[in-house]
């Protein structure tokens, strides 16, 4: 795969095989998975050359908590190099050594600190937000360079509710990366949710503990 497709993968129709790359999160713990999608993307290069990513093998991304940004970053487009996505898989482990110790500083210590976990989300979240916002301003679902999925929860309707770039096409054509990622991360955030018009949206790990199954 030496020349690499421009092509957004499409929509795959009934009966044929989907590949689907589902990333856990857990706040600094993302490092992990990280770590080994580094590690299987360098084996991909190894086989294809140095320009392949792994969104050129994967129909759909999806991720839960930070696993859901590092799924954005994977799939969103750069803007200096549109074909190509805006990290690559080693450039997110050099992104959570960067910024971890800023975005996960709990807010308080000691006892503060356990008495706060009790009552609501652990971290500030205003430097993520700004990170998110920095990285992925106003890039859309529907530029994604294959399928991403971020789930979060209605909490009006009490009810998941996924976004997708399958949808883009349709009724959220104008829904950003951003926004749906920031909706996606309030579970770690101290924040009582995030709106999109009139609806509101929290981080849907705080209502089921199924996020990773939501692509399949």
């Amino acid at each position: 795969m030496e020349a690499i497709s421009d092509l957004r993968i499409k929509e795959p129709g009934y009966g044929s095989r989907i590949t689907i790359l589902s990333i856990d999160g857990g706040g600094v713990r993302g490092i992990i998975p990280a770590v080994i999608l580094s590690y299987l993307e360098a084996k991909l290069q190894e086989i294809d050359g140095p320009n392949a990513r792994l969104a050129d093998y994967f129909d759909v991304i999806a991720g839960t908590s930070t696993g859901g940004l590092i799924s954005a970053m994977l799939a969103a487009p750069d803007d200096q190099y549109p074909p190509r996505p805006l990290f690559d898989a080693k450039s997110i482990i050099e992104f959570y050594e960067k910024h971890c110790p800023n975005i996960f500083s709990p807010q308080h210590g000691g006892l503060l600190a356990i008495l706060a976990a009790l009552h609501g989300p652990k971290y500030d979240g205003k430097t993520l937000h700004e990170i998110i916002k920095h990285y992925l301003k106003g890039k859309k679902l529907r530029e994604t360079l294959t399928n991403l999925v971020i789930s979060t929860f209605d909490i009006k309707k009490l009810q998941p509710t996924l976004f997708s770039s399958y949808q883009a096409g349709r009724g959220e054509a104008m829904v950003l990366v951003q926004k749906a990622v920031q909706a996606q991360l309030l579970s770690l955030l101290a924040s009582i949710g995030h709106s999109f018009g009139s609806v509101q949206y929290r981080n849907k790990k705080e209502s089921t503990d199924n996020d990773l199954a939501s692509p399949f």
